[in-house]
């Protein structure tokens, strides 16, 4: 026993000694060092990064540099950025404020005796469901999006209500979940036999906030290190949210402004739609699958599988909430097929398959043979090809604008598939047409600069989502690339067809010393700018 004793007490010893020698030793030389000499640096780099306004990054070392702001931030100082519209006139707007208020506080109304009759309802049956208020407010951040809605744009570059919305979406309180309508219309009845499916494999929910605000809730059904496989059809294509985020963010820093407002947000599928739903056919979707997770699927036939189902992890589910337009029976839209859509058949072609000269048709076409359509046509296009979506059918335009509105990019979620592909056929019409807005022109230009690169500047817009990161380091690599691919498609046709034939000036209006109002051209404002940039970091 007292040998044992005094081995043990030999070892503890031991393994103290080897302790202090190779580990405290070394430790207190390095801090005397430290003491008398300072702190050299030599070979270590260090990141301070500031939160506010701006951000500033150090790098120790002979090539020390300070950035005094960011890249996105220093992408909306540009002139090409700040470009002021003529002052709207009343029928510019999409919206008057009167108008509005009294359409959704008759709607309030509706839900809140529809929402007491169902609590009534409930409670004759002795099942207790939680009261859900509504708290409409004038300022309410989707209401100032809507009102926001002109000729030009869903919003302008200056509104902040944008910023409260994204917010808004992410954080308030859900009041009710339902199938959106499309899917409702369809009233589970789906033509299997169809190649293209009506909605798609995709499920949306329609959810309404407690400040009566409704946003488009798409799950996650892909993650996001995923790649479209080589072989599927872009129409049985998954369907993305964070292609919806992404697009978002791209469309904005485009300065297109033609995306509704996205954000990502966790949701839990138990107590914020199934305990919120008033829709016996959603609640009757729901199931637990065997790892405990809570599911839910669509109603249609063809997805009406637990294989097609979504689930939280137990509860929680991410997806993407898009902010809804206003409705169609106060602000009406139209759907009018792309002039370049696709063959959604296995074998078919369309015929700008098959002739080079088929935007020479199209030009003599109503309404692409006059005014701006045939160019929003092909700022749509760039923007599809950046994102690599192949699914654009049809666009939508609201009809109080007529031939002269723009064009709104909704539905995204096909975008960044494969990031390794770069889908050409989706510029023909920017390459069989060789025209383009110089606006959109010169901000691909300034895009394409080492200080305003497009893949730094969306990896700091996306970096502001809380889904972050949003797409991964492929993706954002792959839209520097295709930038690339779509100025080589212009320098050919300027080569081919002289610049005065491909580039349309279009007009705007300055805020600076032409004063407000005064018609200048784009080309203007860039060689202005152009004489300042040598002297900008």
């Amino acid at each position: 026993m007292r040998r044992d004793r005094f081995l043990l007490a030999i070892t503890l010893t031991t393994v103290l000694v080897a302790d202090v020698y190779f580990v405290l030793l070394p430790r207190l030389r390095d801090w005397y060092h430290l003491s008398r000499n300072g702190c050299t640096c030599q070979g270590v780099n260090f990141s301070i990064e500031y939160q506010g306004q701006t951000s500033q990054k150090w790098t120790s070392g002979s090539n020390t540099t300070f950035e005094q702001e960011s890249k996105l931030e220093r992408l909306f100082s540009h002139p090409l950025y700040n470009i002021r519209l003529p002052e709207l006139a009343p029928d510019e707007r999409l919206l008057e404020e009167e108008e509005l208020m009294g359409y959704y506080r008759r709607k309030v109304t509706r839900w809140e005796r529809q929402q007491k009759l169902y609590v009534e309802a409930a409670a004759a049956s002795n099942i207790s469901i939680p009261e859900q208020p509504v708290t409409f407010e004038p300022n309410a951040s989707w209401l100032k999006f809507h009102l926001g809605i002109n000729r030009y744009a869903l919003y302008s570059r200056d509104d902040h209500s944008i910023d409260r919305l994204l917010q808004d979406m992410q954080s308030a309180p859900i009041i009710s979940a339902d199938y959106t309508q499309d899917e409702k219309a369809l009233k589970g009845a789906c033509d299997c036999s169809q190649v293209v499916k009506p909605s798609g494999h995709h499920l949306k929910l329609a959810l309404k906030l407690q400040d009566f605000g409704k946003a488009m809730f798409k799950p996650m059904r892909q993650e996001r290190h995923e790649e479209t496989p080589e072989d599927f059809f872009y129409f049985v294509d998954f369907q993305r949210h964070n292609a919806e985020i992404a697009s978002f963010h791209l469309d904005r820093v485009l300065d297109f402004r033609r995306v509704p407002p996205v954000v990502g947000r966790l949701i839990n599928v138990t107590g914020e739609i199934l305990y919120t739903t008033h829709s016996d056919d959603l609640r009757s979707v729901f199931f637990t699958s065997p790892a405990n997770n809570t599911c839910f699927f669509a109603k249609c036939l063809y997805v009406c599988k637990t294989e097609y189902a979504v689930c939280g992890h137990p509860h929680l589910l991410e997806g993407s909430m898009s902010a809804y337009l206003p409705g169609l029976s106060i602000a009406p839209r139209i759907s009018i097929p792309n002039p370049w859509i696709r063959s959604y058949t296995f074998t078919g072609r369309e015929e700008w398959e098959v002739n080079p000269a088929y935007c020479n048709t199209i030009k003599g076409l109503y309404p692409y043979s006059s005014g701006n359509r045939l160019l929003n046509i092909i700022d749509m296009t760039i923007f599809d090809f950046l994102t690599g979506n192949m699914d654009r059918h049809h666009y939508e335009i609201f009809t109080k604008f007529g031939d002269e509105g723009f064009l709104l990019h909704l539905d995204n979620a096909r975008g960044f598939g494969r990031h390794s592909h770069d889908e050409m056929s989706i510029l023909a019409p920017l390459t069989q047409c060789c025209i383009i807005k110089r606006s959109t022109l010169l901000r691909l230009r300034l895009l394409a600069r080492p200080e305003y690169r497009l893949s730094d500047v969306m990896r700091e817009s996306l970096g502001q989502d809380p889904l972050m990161p949003i797409l991964t380091e492929p993706h954002l690599q792959a839209l520097d690339r295709r930038l690339g691919r779509v100025l080589k498609a212009m320098d050919r046709c300027i080569k081919k067809l002289g610049e005065a034939q491909v580039v349309v000036t279009d007009f705007v209006a300055s805020s600076g010393a032409t004063g407000r109002g005064t018609r200048v051209r784009v080309g203007d404002i860039q060689d202005k700018s152009e004489e300042r940039e040598e002297g900008w970091s």
